[in-house]
């Protein structure tokens, strides 16, 4: 075995010249790209698909139904992991592969090194909600999709999508788990918060819709997530069950319309998410696991003719440790027609294949589905083209006008959610300020990059205020910030504190309130939410305060040039904040008001 995987790298190796410069193809040259919407795609079979299905194999067929999770790039030397991904793949276990991390190049390797010993091409796929640098070192990052949301361009989202395809295709990757359908109406959401376009239908609806297209047209599937809407519940589905509580009339109103919508346009995937929806089934069965919800709802009331896959069946909400064969054979029953990231491939494999033949699940049950996949691979041209070239991948990882485009979308993402004549800072160079670092654990530096800026301008003292900060720090904090000429507040929280989550302590909250209190009737104070916005309705007494969405350098240097005023914040609130209480505020600062 591993003199093989020594023969295959060296082969992959000598295959490599010296490369030109390769641009990446631009968004319009892609838009040539058609069809690419479902109903175009997922059609009647003809006779040359339904030859091929009837000679296909039973546990081949159930194998094309399975995505198992690779855990890095190509290695020399194989590992138990690879090897058993291998076995996989040489066997027909599984069709498909989700890319869980490793770098651009190694990735591309061992992406042309599985289509290599699969006996079909494989269907490659990761999570690349905000760019292939999710999972790939040397891709490119964009902001999350509530900064994207608040820079109200759909074409830069459409932009976007065009750019992760391009990307993800140059090393073999041919769907997306992404975008995010969700609606965050909950602000104490664990695991969606900036993560979802906003609170908004309207917004929600333009901005995946845009995403969805530049990917599309790009060659990739995109997969909206999580059906039937996970935005309004307390639990992450990764550690428990969360149940979405809301009656019918409010799911068909609401959270249902991000993705009626992007069926009507067309999506080739949606990914149904591990929650309880007892307002569909009367019961606390899960949706991935629900008639009602995947073929009742989705299929037949919804009209989606594409592939259904669920979330990861590793995840805590439908894994107890021990009932591999039994979400298996029910996800099946549900109508899902590929199902992630088994923790145990071989073992679901096995379980569909008794289950079929001892009649619990049909064929033809097992035919539907695989001849959409089969659709969906014929659309990819995967028979034609399994392997990448190995020579443009450099040139594709990150091109310039990717990192240019993030960079426009991080800009224009920056939004003052409320203001009363601190913004931008009018300040002396180099004036004293008060820089507090506000964060829920104990990590070295915080918010280093929004550091390193404010020192380039001012003479700036930066105080930790995190769960353990002693009475100390907090009493030399105080004294710094009455002679600071201003006060700026920085935090890096992503989500709001809740059950199970790091949280801030009541000695933080209180210590920033007071200083609120004390000090900005006489001088600037500015609150700078790097990550969560949401962190702003725990402090609605402070008058000052910026957006970024995002924790990403970039975002933290442009937060920076809109205090300095060197920047215009142009983005506006996706989502509604509890901090309209400020009666200077002007009408409407901030806030998304294309409805």
């Amino acid at each position: 075995m591993k003199r093989l995987f020594q023969k295959t790298y060296a082969t992959l190796i000598a295959a490599i010249v010296t490369f030109p410069a390769i641009a990446a193809p631009p968004f319009k040259a892609m838009a040539e790209h058609l069809p690419w919407r479902a109903e175009e795609i997922f059609t009647p079979a003809d006779s040359l698909l339904l030859r091929e299905l009837n000679e296909m194999p039973l546990s081949m067929k159930i194998g094309q139904m399975l995505i198992a999770d690779s855990p890095g790039g190509f290695e020399t030397d194989n590992t138990p992991q690879q090897e058993k991904l291998e076995s996989l793949v040489r066997s027909g276990t599984i069709g498909g592969v989700m890319f869980l991390k490793g770098g651009m190049f190694k990735t591309a390797m061992l992406a042309n090194h599985l289509q290599s010993i699969a006996p079909k091409p494989l269907l490659l796929s990761a999570d690349m909600e905000n760019g292939a640098a999710m999972r790939l070192e040397g891709a490119t990052e964009f902001p999350p999709a509530m900064a994207i949301a608040a820079t109200q361009r759909p074409r830069l989202a459409a932009a976007m999508g065009a750019a992760i395809a391009a990307e993800a295709k140059a090393v073999g990757i041919r769907q997306n788990y992404a975008p995010v359908g969700d609606l965050n109406s909950n602000q104490m959401n664990p695991v969606i918060n900036t993560r979802s376009f906003g609170d908004r239908p309207e917004t929600a609806v333009r901005m995946t819709g845009a995403y969805i297209e530049g990917l599309q047209r790009g060659g990739l599937i995109a997969t909206i997530k999580h059906f039937p809407g996970h935005g309004d519940v307390h639990v992450d589905s990764h550690l428990a069950l969360p149940v979405l509580s809301a009656p019918k009339e409010h799911l068909q109103q609401y959270e249902l319309e991000p993705f009626r919508a992007a069926i009507g346009q067309g999506v080739m995937s949606v990914m149904v998410g591990h929650l309880a929806v007892p307002a569909i089934t009367g019961t606390m069965t899960p949706a991935t696991l629900s008639p009602e919800i995947i073929t009742g709802l989705l299929r037949q009331e919804l009209g989606f003719k594409g592939l259904i896959i669920t979330d990861a069946l590793n995840m805590k909400a439908l894994y107890n440790g021990s009932n591999i064969p039994g979400i298996s054979v029910r996800a099946v029953l549900a109508g899902n027609d590929l199902l992630l990231f088994s923790p145990d491939p071989a073992l679901t494999h096995r379980s569909l294949l008794e289950a079929v033949k001892s009649g619990l699940i049909t064929e033809e049950r097992i035919n539907q589905s695989v001849l959409r996949i089969m659709q969906a691979k014929r659309w990819l041209k995967l028979q034609q083209s399994r392997m990448v070239n190995l020579n443009h991948v450099p040139a594709l990882s990150s091109p310039h006008s990717h990192r240019a485009l993030a960079s426009e979308l991080s800009r224009r993402s920056i939004t003052i959610a409320k203001e009363s004549g601190s913004i931008p800072l009018q300040l002396s160079s180099p004036a004293p300020v008060l820089h507090l670092i506000l964060s829920d654990s104990g990590i070295a530096h915080p918010a280093e990059a929004f550091s390193q800026e404010i020192d380039r301008h001012w003479h700036a003292t930066h105080v930790q205020c995190n769960p353990k900060t002693n009475p100390a720090t907090y009493r030399q904090a105080e004294a710094l910030a009455d002679s600071a000429a201003a006060i700026i507040i920085s935090s890096t929280l992503g989500r709001l504190p809740g059950p199970g989550s790091r949280h801030l302590t009541q000695s933080q909250q209180k210590f920033i309130s007071q200083l609120a209190e004390k000090h900005q009737a006489t001088k600037p104070l500015v609150f700078i939410a790097l990550g969560t916005p949401y962190i702003l309705n725990i402090f609605p007494e402070i008058n000052n305060s910026i957006c970024t969405f995002s924790t990403g350098e970039e975002s933290q240097r442009n937060a920076v040039g809109v205090l300095l005023g060197k920047q215009k914040a142009e983005g506006k609130l996706p989502i509604a904040l509890n901090i309209t209480n400020n009666p200077q505020e002007p009408s409407g600062h901030g806030q998304d008001n294309s409805r």
